[in-house]
């Protein structure tokens, strides 16, 4: 090979160094981006970190939109469930209760998640 091509390859190697470099720094990967099977891993790695006493919000912006929602007030206690999809069962194209993680939150803090944060919050 002449010196030519070899000097377009290089250029053309670092060009394409940059722009993935570029890619990967500036286009965020949010949940709301991501396909199912990267979110709900996505899903799993998160609440797995989660602390209790976290704001509903927090739970919001780290996750995004809850595939599934239940919320109820008794007395001057809201309670809401929010599930989020951690685990395929079914390829059915719809996400159901048995797919996900709940997470429970009285007065928009976080109280529980997991298998058993649902029954609490049928519980009430």
């Amino acid at each position: 090979m002449n010196k030519k091509v070899i000097k377009r390859i290089g250029i053309g190697v670092f060009l394409y160094a940059i722009f993935a470099i570029a890619v990967i720094k500036l286009y965020p990967d949010t949940p709301l981006s991501m396909d199912w099977e990267d979110r709900q891993e996505y899903n799993q790695i998160q609440i797995s970190q989660v602390e209790l006493g976290v704001s509903k919000d927090e739970i919001l912006q780290l996750l995004g939109s809850p595939d599934i929602t239940e919320a109820k007030k008794i007395s001057n206690t809201e309670l809401q469930v929010m599930f989020y999809r951690t685990g395929h069962v079914q390829a059915d194209g719809i996400t159901t209760q048995d797919e996900c993680t709940p997470l429970l939150f009285k007065n928009s803090k976080l109280i529980a998640f997991g298998k058993n944060a649902y029954q609490a919050y049928i519980d009430g």
